[in-house]
């Protein structure tokens, strides 16, 4: 079975195409993507302006089309924070079915954290045990903890490194009291959800998801992605803290020239930086491990194991933490071109 996923995040927009077979892993067969930040897009009131609405647009009538050339079966669409916060969500989301026929499914944040939780526990496998999940986006920062597939707690809040950027580090390079005041504000944010996390004790295995984290975990040292996904990646608190210094005093553009850190993303790795030391500090976590699966990868096998190992169960779920409704609702079938304008 080829399946497309299709995510429409706070920095890019990037469509997946993946094949499954019962017993098989998955196995990436295509990938489309364009950087498009839609915060870039709202205007005074906070909505996304017609200029973004066009390139959203846009591209997912691309998407759709690539999909279907690549004879995907099912196209699986998502959002986030990016549109899920926009005052004018709602609309966008009718526009976007109205005019491509493609529905996009709008997870909250302590979905986003469950899914990708879930991904997660997929890459790791049961021997982890305990498994507590670091994961940061544009918009939130997402926390979740379990010992089975999904996980008992999940926190999402809204310390996403873009959004941090905008509302508190806008110089170029930021002054050493907004660095303050920002750490500040990280902390008293986080300071309630990681109280509740370390109720339940030390985890076997803490992990980091995300670009932003496989970014920090490059200039800190970790191997590169063109050795694969398979090479073990750390990111040290201690190597962590050093660089969050470092990063302090660059501008933009030398964050850009940084190893693994693409031109898009160097503004907001300060912020991105911020939060992942705070949060390991606060957690007591000196190191974790990045895993290369994250939220797509968690819809995607979430959705195989619907179609291709149980037929017979229904195509949609109760919507609870870690779980999203996969229903005939977010997903296009790419069979049938009359969904697909």
């Amino acid at each position: 079975m080829r399946l497309g996923v299709l995510d429409i995040g706070s920095n890019t927009v990037h469509l997946l195409l993946v094949d499954a077979y019962p017993g098989a892993r998955p196995v990436p067969f295509a990938s489309h993507k364009r950087p498009l930040s839609l915060v870039q897009y709202l205007d005074e009131n906070g909505a996304i302006n017609e200029a973004g609405q066009a390139e959203l647009l846009d591209f997912v009538h691309e998407a759709a089309q690539f999909a279907s050339n690549h004879h995907a079966e099912d196209l699986l669409a998502f959002c986030t924070s990016a549109i899920r916060e926009s005052a004018n969500g709602e609309e966008v989301l009718e526009r976007v079915i109205t005019e491509t026929g493609v529905r996009l499914t709008e997870l909250t944040g302590e979905q986003e954290a469950g899914m990708t939780y879930y991904a997660v526990r997929r890459w790791f496998g049961w021997s982890s045990d305990a498994i507590l999940n670091l994961d940061m986006g544009g918009g939130s920062f997402e926390m979740a903890l379990g010992q089975d597939e999904f996980p008992t707690l999940a926190h999402s809040v809204p310390l996403g490194a873009g959004r941090l950027t905008r509302e508190w580090l806008p110089q170029d390079p930021p002054s050493i009291k907004e660095v303050k005041a920002l750490r500040n504000h990280v902390r008293e944010t986080l300071a309630e959800p990681v109280a509740e996390l370390r109720q339940f004790g030390r985890p076997t295995l803490v992990t980091g998801t995300s670009k932003t984290f496989r970014s920090l975990a490059r200039i800190t040292g970790a191997a590169p992605s063109t050795e694969g996904p398979y090479v073990k990646r750390v990111l040290r608190a201690d190597s962590l803290k050093l660089w969050t210094n470092r990063l302090t005093a660059m501008n933009w553009e030398e964050r850009a020239e940084l190893p693994g850190v693409s031109a898009i993303r160097a503004p907001q790795l300060l912020a991105g930086a911020i939060v992942a030391l705070e949060a390991m500090n606060a957690l007591k976590v000196k190191s974790l491990r990045i895993c290369p699966w994250a939220l797509r990868e968690g819809l995607m096998l979430r959705r195989f194991e619907h179609v291709l190992f149980d037929s017979s169960a229904p195509l949609s779920s109760s919507v609870g933490v870690g779980e999203v409704a996969l229903g005939k609702s977010s997903v296009v079938s790419m069979s049938q071109g009359s969904n697909v304008r």
